[in-house]
Order: C-alpha cells, then structure tokens, then sequence
C-alpha cells in the first residue's frame, strides 16, 4: 500500500464556496440495507471513498452484481448468498457489521470475520449480539468468527448502549420482519435517520424517528428502491471549523443546521460568526469577523455535541483566548492527537483518558504529524492550514476513509495542500 501524505503551507485565510458530499456513516449501512430486497436498489450521492469501495468489495463476494458511477451506486441483489466473510474483506472496515442484520433477517445465518477499522479503544460487537438475540437468533460465535444464525421474529429490544450501528442493524433487521418490533436506547443520529428513511420507502413503517425509542413494522416483501444519501454533516463541521482557525470566509453549500444544532451553537458561544440561509441551504462561515474565547465542550450523543468532531474543534481551541476544556465521554483513545498537536506547539494538558485542558492562542508550527483516525486525521489538517511553515500530514488513508476528496475541496478554498503518494 503506498504511503499518502497531504503537505500543507498554513497561513491563507479560506474563501469561496464548497459543497457537502454524501454522509459514509449513512452510505455504508444503506448498502448493507440493499441486502433485505431481491432486485436493483439504486443510491445517488454516494461519496467516493475507500470504505464504500471496502463494503462493495464485501456485496459482490456475497454475490451482488455493483457498479459506481459519478457518486450513484447500483446493486443487484437477487443471487446474493449469505457466506462466512473472510477477514481480507471485513477487516479493514469496521461499519460491514452492518451487514448482520440484513444477512440474518433474510437468510437466517449471518458469519463474517470481527470487522476491523479505525482504532478507538474498545468498540465491542456485544451489543450487535446483544440485539439480534432479542429478535431469536442464536449466537454460535467463536474466538475467530461472528456467526449468528435462526430465523427472526419481531418482538421487543432494549439496546445495551446508545450504539449508532447496532441500532441500524436492528432496524435492518426488524423491516423484513412482518409485526412490530420495538426498540429502546435507539441511537438517533441523523444517519440513523436516513436508514429509517430508506426501510420505510422500501415499504416498512417506522414511528420515533429521530428518537430514542422506535416502533417498525416490517414488511416480508420489500421494494428494491432509489434513495439519496444525506449530506454528510460532520464535513459541513469540519468545513466550518477550516474557515474558523484560518480567519477565512467560506459558504457551505447542502448544509442540514438541524443535524448540527449543539455543534452550531456551541461555536456561537465561542464567538463564532454564523448564518444559515435556508432558501439556498448555505451555512456562511465568517472567521475574520469571529473573535474566538476559551469554551467547555462535552460530547453526547445526538443531538449534543458530536464525538467526531471533537479532535478538530481541539484545534479550533489552540487558537481561542483562554482555557478550554474538552470531555469525551463515548470513546477511549481519542485524545491521541493532542500529542500531535503538542509537537506543533500547541499548550495541552491531558488530565485522564477524557479530559484534557488547551490553552490558547498558541502560535502552531509546521512538523511532520500522523493520522491517528479519521477524525484526528481531519484535525491534523486543520492544525497545518493554520501553521506558520510546512506541515506534513501522515497516514492520511484515514482520511480518505472518512472525507471525500478533502484535499481538493480545500485547495478550491485557496489551501495550499498537496496530496503526495509515494
């Protein structure tokens, strides 16, 4: 695999107009959704990053017929075959476990290899497991394999967590399953949402939408259907946040403020320099006139402040007069890029595996620093667009995991990076 850097020159403030591609949290279990029908489901404002490809990868060894053409995806599913899926497919990406539920609910077997992917702590499968046994399947896993097998039925379950995939898995699941199947401790992020969506047009029925607590009705036939992939509203904050650390001026074109409340008024209080105009769904970010002041922030989950934007806002807080506290509640092992961000002068203090202190204004300097994750990665970014000198950025695969084409949407902002495989 060739090692991909991104070269940064900081210092020029963001100006002009970008638009938001298509959310991959959303992408990935919208794929695994094509599973529940025998036919074409069609997808349009697919972004074109290496996870969509990993899950194509993963559908056509299942059997489907793909194809990806200018951000639509076409999946034929009618001689899909549910088989163990082997570590070379599933390994490096995590979110194929969306696939357990579709693969249980229509062939009543579902066994892959432990999905891989980024590295933030521990993320279980136990409440995946947890979930589906809710719904009858047995768990007959090993030490080497997923593999969960029986025949479903609607019924009642209760998440062990505010778990985003297991809860998509569920849903998935209980669409194909004729009754009612109640849902509690429901993840609700707005990519959670668009999955609800897409089983209701594919003929189920779906109440709490956007809640904790949902109701589905499944259907025994679903209709393959075309759908659009919401925005992705963590690279409208990263976007955001750009415009912020360089002083710059950009508008942010497909913005949804909706899935970004906590997050918008958040940098509000900070001192941002905001408007939305609804008509043209453009989010102005001003960051010259934003006069940036020291701010707690606590992730949640929705809708309170996002953990995946919590590592670039870490930036945005070296530049912010005062003492910031950051307080990550969900995951271990994301205060990694403090480090990095210290090499690059940055004043931190880590107080535990959750907190940390950032002083600011720092003065950031060019060094050669790594993506530890997708986010931190993007944070990473950030850090050189407003470094004085150069600064290179490695690993970034992790990036282009996540961000679709961030480097060229930042360069058409006035960025000087350069994206360099060697």
């Amino acid at each position: 695999m060739p090692d991909l850097r991104y070269r940064i020159t900081g210092g020029t403030p963001l100006r002009g107009d970008v638009s938001i591609s298509g959310s991959k949290n959303a992408a990935l279990p919208l794929l695994a959704g094509s599973v529940l029908c025998s036919g074409e489901t069609v997808l349009r404002n697919v972004p074109k990053l290496r996870d969509i490809e990993s899950m194509l990868e993963i559908l056509r060894f299942l059997g489907a017929d793909t194809s990806f053409i200018e951000g639509t995806v076409r999946i034929r599913t009618d001689r899909l075959t549910s088989k163990p899926i082997p570590s070379e497919y599933v390994g490096k990406l995590r979110g194929s476990i969306v696939l357990l539920g579709p693969l249980l609910a229509r062939f009543g077997v579902a066994e892959m290899a432990y999905p891989g992917g980024c590295v933030l702590g521990k993320r279980p499968v136990g409440a995946h497991v947890a979930a589906l046994t809710q719904l009858g399947a047995r768990d007959m896993s090993t030490q080497d394999s997923l593999h969960l097998q029986g025949t479903l039925k609607a019924g009642h379950v209760i998440l062990p967590e505010f778990s985003v995939t297991a809860t998509e898995n569920v849903i998935l699941a209980a669409a194909l399953l004729p009754s009612e199947t109640r849902i509690d401790i429901a993840a609700a992020e707005p990519h959670v949402q668009d999955i609800e969506t897409f089983v209701m047009e594919m003929g189920a029925e779906v109440e709490g939408i956007g809640t904790h607590s949902l109701v589905v009705r499944g259907t025994a036939h679903p209709k393959c259907v075309e759908h659009n992939v919401i925005s992705d509203y963590l690279e409208t904050g990263v976007l955001a946040l750009a415009a912020l650390v360089t002083r710059g001026k950009v508008r942010i074109h497909g913005a949804e403020p909706e899935q970004l409340v906590m997050f918008l008024d958040t940098i509000r209080r900070m001192g941002a320099v905001w408007k939305y105009d609804a008509e043209e769904k453009t989010l102005f970010i001003d960051g010259e006139l934003s006069s940036l002041q020291a701010i707690k922030v606590q992730t949640l989950i929705h809708p309170g402040f996002p953990t995946d934007l919590m590592a670039p806002m870490g930036v945005v807080m070296t530049q912010a007069q005062g003492v910031s506290r950051i307080f990550e509640t969900l995951f271990e092992g994301r205060m990694a890029y403090l480090y990095e961000l210290e090499k690059m002068g940055a004043h931190v203090e880590v107080l535990n595996a959750h907190e940390a202190l950032i002083i600011g204004p720092a003065t950031l300097r060019g060094r050669q620093v790594a993506s530890n994750d997708i986010r931190a990665g993007a944070a990473m970014v950030l850090a050189g667009l407003c470094a004085e000198g150069e600064t290179t950025v490695t690993d970034v695969r992790y990036i282009e995991r996540g961000f679709d084409r961030l480097d060229e949407k930042l360069r058409s902002l006035g960025a000087s990076i350069e994206r360099i495989e060697e």
